[in-house]
């Protein structure tokens, strides 16, 4: 038997002590009767971390996995912080969760500890998708919210996400706040467990209709649409909780030739048609692809589990399609948007749009172009959100996004919105098909105007205690020894976020960074290359974002420049592969 740290041992005695089901005190029986001991070890070395964006893991017994009891012990300091937070208001919130294994019965347990505090829950009768739940916050009027999803995870992972009254994920001070909250409850048993059923409303389909209502406000080309209305469109939701949604979007907008992937229409948290349900993985996508061959598809669009990433893929001219990433698609999404603004005379100077770091700079030049600023803030929508709120009644906001293939139109939303996002990517299909061009047309159209940008993402997974050691020694590496120059070219600058430092390798001088603390570090090169590596605040991983750039002269230079980009891109992942 494993040498187990005592402390591991005494947290489940602790565990078994408490009052919970039957079955799970078996179940820690078990993981401690086990001559292999790291099972238990995963399981109880730690708390679940309730983190800025609130719970994910891989669903288990014990107090480091997703289980009904650290969810209840997440909601009860949640609760306390909005009591806290609004004393004598009548509170509200919103819950709602997608198709993951076990969300009904975690999204029932947040609602039952809310009302267990005298709290009112908005309760979707059925799964909808993230940007929903948000809608509904702000609709409603509610002063927070919860969102049952582990997003793109794998079929073992849940998750829980916070969001506050602006329809945001929390942000500071808030985030802070109600991580002090969780932390204080120590126990199962510090937890309301006695419901209160007559607390509970539920939302029903007919406010489907309210939300679509926005959705289609955001349509610039309705003629387009008209003249392309038979367009073939290809759209799967991967098992997940947009089958409905994103069908309905499309068809508001006016398009009338959809064709659901049928194997993959219905919710099934066991996602048994994919090896990970994340629409970033071109594998994820491959039936949605072999319907749009047989049905010759102008556009093959796909979904993450809670509907809040989009994915698009575009007739590659040779028979196939190519899988546009989320750089691609949101630099697209923002050179239509602000054209057809710009067409309308809407851009007055009091518009804005916003960009994650990691993301890439090809949106800032575009943004630029249009003489339209744009914020650029760290990776998360709920960054996104905080500017939004912070300019409310100042400027106006059109859009924003991240590379993770999220995007959002219109603030109508605080979070990323695939619902949205699709319909517009397929508005603008159909708009410069109309002026007889394809979508690697304008690609290159943009490429030609304001640089080709490509940017590459690798993603090292290091699971369990050791992987998230190994990553914690990468990062400290990465700060401790500062490298000069990478694949041979001479570093020029580097910004560490976590220590909100720039430092200037050129002047040998160093200044302060004004942005939130996070854990990330970016490198500049001289050739105008940048990398930046971040672990994941979600999963036992760490990404490397790539981004590199060069001149496009002509639509003839196109797959030269291309090849010399994926070289440059090679080298740089051979070196921090």
């Amino acid at each position: 038997m494993t040498n187990t740290d005592p402390m591991i041992i005494a947290k489940a005695e602790a565990w078994l002590q408490s009052n919970i089901d039957e079955k799970s005190k078996s179940e820690i029986k078990a993981l401690l009767a086990s001559p292999d001991q790291t099972e238990l070890i995963d399981s109880f070395y730690r708390d679940l971390e309730f983190g800025t964006g609130g719970l994910r893991g891989i669903m288990g017994v014990g107090s480091n996995r997703m289980n009904i009891y650290t969810i209840g012990m997440a909601t009860q300091g949640l609760a306390n912080y909005l009591l806290k937070c609004f004393p004598g208001e009548e509170i509200s919130v919103a819950v709602t969760h997608d198709c993951r294994i076990n969300n009904t019965l975690f999204a029932d347990t947040t609602a039952n500890v809310f009302t267990a505090n005298g709290i009112k829950v908005k309760y979707y009768r059925e799964m909808r998708p993230t940007p929903m739940l948000s809608f509904a916050i702000r609709h409603f009027g509610c002063k927070s919210g919860v969102m049952v999803t582990a997003s793109h995870n794998p079929k073992e992972y849940n998750g829980y996400k916070a969001y506050w009254e602006d329809g945001g994920q929390v942000v500071a001070p808030h985030d802070v706040n109600i991580i002090t909250e969780v932390q204080k409850i120590t126990s199962v048993d510090d937890v309301n467990w006695n419901k209160n059923d007559a607390l509970i409303e539920y939302i029903e389909t007919d406010f489907d209709f309210v939300y679509l209502n926005e959705v289609k406000k955001m349509s610039l080309s309705p003629n387009e649409i008209m003249l392309e209305k038979d367009m073939p469109i290809v759209f799967s939701p991967i098992h997940g909780a947009s089958g409905k949604t994103v069908p309905a979007a499309l068809k508001i907008y006016g398009f009338e030739n959809i064709h659901i992937v049928k194997e993959q229409a219905e919710p099934d948290g066991t996602f048994p048609t994919v090896i990970y349900p994340n629409p970033e993985e071109k594998e994820a996508l491959n039936m949605a692809i072999e319907l749009g061959k047989k049905v010759n598809a102008e556009l093959v669009l796909a979904c993450d589990p809670d509907g809040d990433r989009y994915a698009a893929c575009v007739p590659d001219g040779k028979g196939g399609f190519e899988l546009l990433n989320g750089n691609q698609g949101g630099s697209l999404i923002t050179y239509y948007l602000l054209s057809k603004w710009r067409e309308y005379g809407q851009l007055t100077g009091d518009q804005f749009m916003v960009n994650t770091i990691v993301t890439t700079e090809l949106i800032n030049e575009i943004c630029a172009g249009f003489n339209v600023t744009c914020y650029n803030v760290l990776t998360g929508f709920k960054n996104i959100a905080a500017i939004i709120k912070e300019l409310e009644g100042k400027k106006q906001f059109i859009a924003g996004g991240e590379e993770s293939y999220g995007y959002m139109v219109g603030d109508f939303v605080r979070d990323k919105d695939a619902n949205s996002a699709a319909a517009i990517f397929a508005e603008l299909v159909a708009y410069y098909k109309t002026k007889g061009q394809s979508v690697q047309d304008v690609l290159a159209e943009i490429y030609m105007e304001y640089g080709f940008y490509k940017e590459h993402l690798i993603s090292v997974t290091k699971k369990g205690k050791d992987g998230a050691e190994q990553i914690q020694a990468l990062m400290a590496g990465y700060r401790n020894n500062k490298p000069s120059e990478i694949n041979g070219i001479k570093v020029v600058k580097i910004i560490d976020v976590k220590e909100s430092k720039v430092y200037d390798l050129i002047n040998n001088s160093e200044s302060a960074l004004h942005m939130d603390k996070s854990n990330v570090i970016q490198f500049y090169l001289e050739d105008g290359s940048k990398i930046s590596a971040r672990p994941s605040g979600t999963e036992p991983k760490i990404k490397y974002y790539f981004s590199v750039n060069e001149k496009l002269p002509n639509r003839e230079a196109y797959r030269a420049v291309e090849e010399s980009l994926d070289k440059k891109i090679q080298g740089l992942m051979t070196y921090f592969g």
